[in-house]
């Protein structure tokens, strides 16, 4: 499978999220870029996670049927069609780990398909919509620890 390349502007892999785009700061989310998107994906889906919550797997934002050619996502901009987070919430919701160093999985998804879902589904529901249509995929990994 392709490896898509997912970076940010504003900060490296495997190093801290600036406040900014934390629940310390405006809880925007951050500028994106994506490359290596193969021919013939129709969309793109972000899925952003916390695997180091005390409740296990958090989600913090989920978009589907993003443009197959976006090739940047804008900071505090919804490139796509958004689904329901794990706090229950139709938006963008930044780290705020309640201790310690949380690592924050940005994952992007070039598919075949546009998915046929609702605003405001789940990951589950996304990533069962997605299966089978995966063309490529990539991630970038973030830190976040509160001051």
């Amino acid at each position: 499978m392709r490896e898509l390349v997912v970076r940010s502007p504003v900060f490296e892999s495997k190093k801290l999220i600036p406040a900014k785009y934390s629940c310390d700061g405006d809880n925007v989310n951050p500028p994106l870029t994506v490359e290596n998107v193969p021919d013939g994906a129709k969309s793109l889906v972000l899925i952003i996670d916390d695997p180091d919550a005390a409740i296990g797997v958090w989600n913090h934002w989920l978009v589907w049927n993003i443009p197959a050619d976006t090739r940047e996502i804008k900071e505090n901009r919804v490139p796509g069609i958004e689904g329901t987070n794990t706090a229950g919430r139709r938006r963008y919701g930044g780290p705020c780990p309640p201790s310690g160093t949380h690592r924050y999985f940005f994952k992007v998804y070039a598919l075949d398909i546009e998915l046929d879902l609702d605003a405001g589904s789940k990951k589950k529901d996304v990533e069962n919509a997605m299966r089978g249509h995966v063309l490529a995929e990539g991630e970038l990994l973030g830190l976040y620890r509160r001051s």
